[in-house]
C-alpha cells in the first residue's frame, strides 16, 4: 500500500427505469430519445441491457458537491427529454409491478453476448443500481482497501434499499434487486487478494480461458474498475432521491479515506470472515436498516442507528478533510425517515387503507417515485463539476 495520498476523486453511475406517464408501465426508450440524450449529454449517457433502462455517469469530480451538481443536471435533462416522449424516469432498483417477461434487451453487441452467455438469468435483469467510483491511483492501495472495505458494504446497502416489490408482489425483502443480481456469475462479496499481481493473475485465467474478454464482466459488490484507477462500490440500490444518493456517496468516500488513513499509521481495519460479512449482507438485503446488523466485536445484533452513529464518529475527520461532512451527516435522515423501500411500503399501505385496489396502490408507489426523481435537484446545480472524462 502506498502512503502517498490518493486523489479520492469520485465518479457516480446511476441506472434508471423509464415508465409511460399515463399507464405507469415500463416503456422502451425510443431511438429518438436516446439520440437526444447523447446529443446533450455525450458520453455521460448510454442505453442499458433492457430497452426500458438508461444509464448516466458523472464526470470525474473532486467532491461530493460536484458529483451532486453533475447528477442533478443529468437527472433534469433525462426527465425533460423523457417527458417530451410521454415518459418519466425512475431511480428505483425494481419497478413495483412490471413483468420481466414483457421486456426486450437492447440490440447492442455487448448485450447480445450477455444474453447468449447467461441465458434466462440475464433476461430477468430488470434491476437498476448505483455504482460509486473512488479514485485510488496506486494498484496496491486498491487491493489493500478492497480487502478491508467489504465489512461496510452491508451498511451501505441498508441505507440504499429501494426494491421491495417484484412483479406486483411484496417480496418481504428491502432489496430484491440483489436477489436477482446474485444469480449472475462473478457476483457477491469480492475474494481476498494479497497483492495486485495476485488479482491480475486470477482474472487473467478467466480471460485466457475465453470466458470473458476483460474484468468489466466481473460484477462483485466491490471491484477495481476495468477502465479507471478507482475502487468501485456496486452494492447499492439506486436512490430515488438525489440527496439520499449523495449521503451514501459521502459515506463511501469517507470510509475509503479512513482506511487509507489507518494504513498511514500502520493500522488496518480488521478483516472479518466472509461468512460473517455475508450474514450482515443478507440482513441488510432482507430488512434494510430496520432490524439491525451484527456487531462482530460485541457478538450481537445492534440497532442500525447506533451502528451508523459509531461509523459517523469514526469517519468524521475524513469527511471533514474531503469536504462532505454535511452529506455524511444526512445519512441520519435516511435512518430516521426510512429508506425508499420503507417509503414505498408506507405509500402502498395508505393507498390500500384509502380503498385503492392492489394495482392502483402500486401505481401510487410509481407516482411517488416519479416525483422523487427530481426532488431537490435545483439545490445542487450551483456547484460546477470538474472537467474530465466521465466515470
Amino acid at each position: 500500500m502506498s502512503y502517498r495520498q490518493p486523489s479520492f476523486t469520485l465518479g457516480v453511475e446511476e441506472e434508471y427505469l423509464l415508465v409511460d406517464r399515463d399507464s405507469l408501465d415500463l416503456a422502451a426508450a425510443p431511438e429518438s430519445l436516446m439520440a437526444q440524450c447523447v446529443e446533450e449529454l455525450h458520453d455521460q449517457v448510454s442505453p442499458e441491457f433492457l430497452q426500458c433502462q438508461i444509464e448516466v455517469g458523472t464526470r470525474v469530480c473532486r467532491t461530493v458537491a460536484e458529483a451532486g451538481a453533475d447528477l442533478a443536471s443529468l437527472r433534469l435533462v433525462i426527465a425533460r427529454l423523457a417527458g417530451e416522449h410521454g415518459l418519466a424516469p425512475l431511480a428505483a432498483s425494481c419497478h413495483p409491478f412490471a413483468d420481466w417477461h414483457q421486456q426486450h434487451f437492447t440490440d447492442k453487441q455487448r448485450y447480445r453476448e450477455l444474453e447468449r452467455d447467461l441465458g434466462g438469468v440475464a433476461r430477468r435483469m430488470l434491476i437498476c443500481g448505483m455504482h460509486v467510483h473512488v479514485g485510488l491511483d496506486d494498484d496496491e492501495t486498491r487491493i489493500d482497501l478492497m480487502a478491508q472495505f467489504p465489512y461496510f458494504l452491508p451498511h451501505l446497502l441498508a441505507l440504499s434499499t429501494s426494491s421491495p416489490y417484484w412483479k406486483g408482489d411484496d417480496t418481504g425483502l428491502n432489496s430484491y434487486r440483489l436477489t436477482v443480481f446474485d444469480n449472475l456469475p462473478r457476483t457477491g462479496l469480492p475474494p481476498r487478494f494479497s497483492s495486485w499481481s495476485e488479482y491480475q493473475r486470477s482474472v487473467q485465467v478467466i480471460i485466457d480461458s475465453g470466458l470473458i474478454e476483460d474484468s468489466s464482466k466481473i460484477w462483485w459488490d466491490l471491484r477495481p474498475s476495468a477502465r479507471f484507477p478507482t475502487l468501485e462500490s456496486r452494492i447499492c440500490d439506486v436512490s430515488p432521491r438525489l440527496d439520499d444518493a449523495l449521503s451514501i456517496v459521502a459515506l463511501t468516500q469517507s470510509i475509503m479515506h479512513m482506511l487509507w488513513r489507518l494504513g498511514c499509521c500502520n493500522q488496518r481495519w480488521r478483516v472479518y470472515d466472509r461468512f460473517l460479512v455475508e450474514e450482515n449482507r443478507w440482513r441488510a438485503q432482507r430488512y434494510g436498516g430496520s432490524n439491525g446488523l451484527i456487531d462482530f466485536a460485541r457478538g450481537e445484533v445492534i440497532d442500525f442507528s447506533l451502528l451508523l452513529e459509531e461509523l459517523i464518529d469514526i469517519v468524521r475527520e475524513d469527511a471533514e478533510a474531503l469536504g462532505c461532512l454535511n452529506e455524511l451527516l444526512s445519512t441520519r435522515r435516511i435512518v430516521e425517515t426510512g429508506s425508499s423501500a420503507d417509503r414505498q411500503r408506507s405509500i402502498h399501505a395508505r393507498a390500500i387503507a384509502g380503498g385503492a385496489s392492489a394495482r392502483e396502490a402500486q401505481k401510487e408507489v410509481v407516482r411517488s417515485l416519479v416525483d422523487e426523481f427530481t426532488e431537490g435537484l435545483q439545490n445542487h446545480r450551483q456547484a460546477e463539476p470538474a472537467a474530465g472524462q466521465s466515470a
